[in-house]
């Protein structure tokens, strides 16, 4: 059903920081949400949407909480820098999609820095805020 836009957040709740997608699907109350653990059904579910959003935690060294945005209907997202347990992650998944033409013709990819990701840790401070700002501008976007 397309429409509003559907965000979908991946991640482990039982993982620190790798709860920051997760956190941020569940407050939108605004907007059609999916939580995912991982990318297995990815393509499955944002089949016949317009636009998607997609929150996952990542690292790259940058200052845990620092928010990426990326337009990954336009640009390839950066291998090895999305928190995955598995070896097929978001990075995998989205140029698969691309390769298939099967890419919503918007999707925008927020990576939240994360940077404890141990299990039974609670999300760090800076994360946490994070999803706040990010709940916050997503919500006020229409989201």
């Amino acid at each position: 059903m397309a429409g509003r836009r559907l965000v979908i957040g991946i991640g482990n709740r039982d993982r620190g920081d790798d709860a920051a997608g997760l956190l941020v699907a569940e407050r939108l109350t605004s907007a059609r949400t999916s939580l995912r653990s991982d990318c297995a059904d990815l393509m499955e579910l944002w089949e016949g949407e317009d636009e998607v959003v997609v929150v996952d935690a990542m690292r790259t060294g940058r200052p845990a909480g620092t928010v990426t945005r990326i337009d990954a209907a336009r640009t390839s997202l950066p291998a090895g820098q999305f928190g995955s347990t598995h070896s097929f992650g978001l990075a995998e998944t989205v140029e698969l999609a691309r390769a298939l033409g099967t890419l919503p013709e918007r999707l925008v990819i927020y990576g939240i820095e994360g940077t404890d990701f141990t299990v039974g840790a609670p999300p760090s401070p800076a994360v946490t805020t994070a999803v706040s700002r990010l709940v916050r501008d997503l919500a006020s976007d229409g989201g």
